[in-house]
């Protein structure tokens, strides 16, 4: 269970963004605890004005609302009873099992979680302090509850992978006010935390989730006037349903508010080419045999999911990985020739050529032992121009996969050794 704490002067604003959910049907109101009226379970209006109330009677106290998110795996789908005792036994770990609180459950995203909202003003007036809540109370019983009710502990949720989630085209029923809201919830995510520097990258990690981000033929106005408008797909990658356009968006999901992330986020993934670099290169190394579709497949269960494009006629023109472990997208050739469509084509290729030479064309002949003790390198035999084009291809791939690259030890200034100085012996 993951839970996170946001602090602020407004308590209209998570009441509202939590009721709004409820009447849109992505949320449920589960518990109103500690309403002196019985009346506050089935009236909107008793539950804001209460807890206002409360924060009235502490003029000083700017910071007056509390909008806690608790975060459960994805697979752990709890009955209404466990998330009510889990709510309130969380709200009695950080000292507010005496204060008013409303909890809403969500099904709006790919994991089920739970809101609460509250007031950190007492009856007397009194506020309750915030200051380090998260470390000081909210760790320890978030790790009391993950052990009481058999959670996965939220160590474990930060180590998994995210990988897509495709949007429910049956739950859309292509409707507008459902499709902005599924593409909005998918957008927040993929906008904020990973680095794509095109929109054919970024376009990679939303055909996950079945989306799109279409600027139109080169000569339709939106493409003229730098538009550019959302769409869901469907399972054979057509687009279906209403397009939204990306100004009516709350948050920056405009074409300028993508390329202005284009600069950053290339410097951001640079550190990390090396990584996808490697685990392709050992992913096609341990398929001697495998197709690319096998390949693709393999790497998918490393959290590399491998997006192709193919032409009309089905032919192989580009390929893109989108890496859910460090959260950036490369385009193959960005990556290196050999990591292009081709040259992954190529590679593997050679790699079921290779398996025709038999093993004893590795092996030296005791009188080849002897001729050159020192040589330890395997003697490939040249048979013909094809034999060697295709070991040598083999031996380079090797290389590259277990060759180290060079290093430069830097020692810090401060942790040198200070060099003695001899004192001169007087005579």
């Amino acid at each position: 269970m993951v839970a996170i704490i946001k602090t602020s002067a407004s308590l209209r604003r998570p009441f509202h963004y939590n009721e709004n959910k409820v009447e849109q049907g992505v949320a449920e109101l589960l518990l109103t605890q500690n309403y002196p009226v019985e009346e506050a379970a089935q009236s909107a209006d008793i539950r804001l004005k209460y807890m206002l109330k409360l924060t009235e009677l502490n003029s000083r106290t700017s910071v007056n609302t509390v909008h806690i998110s608790l975060n459960f795996a994805p697979g752990e789908d709890f009955e209404t009873k466990k998330l009510q005792d889990i709510a309130k036994e969380y709200m009695r770990g950080i000292g507010f099992e005496n204060q008013p609180y409303l909890v809403y459950k969500h099904t709006d995203a790919g994991h089920p979680h739970l809101h609460i909202v509250t007031t950190n003003i007492g009856l007397d007036g009194k506020r309750i302090a915030l200051h380090n809540i998260g470390k000081l109370k909210s760790e320890p019983s978030r790790k009391a509850i993950e052990k009481r009710f058999g959670l996965v502990p939220a160590e474990s949720q930060k180590k998994g992978l995210f990988i897509a989630k495709p949007v429910s085209i049956s739950r859309l029923n292509y409707g507008k006010s459902e499709t902005k809201r599924t593409i909005g919830n998918v957008l927040q995510h993929v906008l904020k935390n990973y680095s794509y520097t095109s929109l054919t990258e970024l376009n990679a990690i939303l055909k996950g989730y079945r989306i799109v981000a279409d600027r139109g033929t080169e000569e339709s106005r939106i493409f003229k006037n730098r538009g550019l408008v959302y769409r869901v797909l469907d399972g054979e990658g057509d687009k279906v349903g209403v397009p939204i356009k990306a100004s009516s968006f709350h948050f920056r999901a405009t074409l300028n508010a993508i390329e202005s992330k284009f600069e950053t986020n290339a410097l951001e993934r640079k550190k990390h080419i090396k990584s996808i670099r490697s685990a392709i290169d050992l992913t096609v190394l341990k398929m001697p045999k495998g197709s690319l579709d096998e390949v693709i497949k393999s790497m998918e269960k490393q959290g590399i999911v491998t997006v192709k494009r193919e032409n009309q006629e089905g032919r192989l023109y580009g390929i893109t990985f989108v890496d859910h472990r460090t959260k950036c997208v490369f385009n193959g050739s960005a990556l290196g020739k050999k990591y292009s469509a081709n040259g992954l084509l190529d590679r593997i290729g050679n790699n079921q050529k290779n398996d025709t030479v038999t093993p004893k064309s590795y092996i030296k002949s005791p009188s080849q032992a002897q001729e050159n003790p020192r040589d330890q390198r395997l003697i490939l035999p040249v048979t013909d121009k094809e034999t060697r084009s295709s070991n040598s291809s083999s031996r380079g791939m090797l290389d590259t996969v277990i060759t180290p690259e060079e290093t430069y030890s830097y020692l810090p200034f401060e942790w040198r050794k200070k060099k003695r100085k001899k004192r001169k012996q007087v005579k």
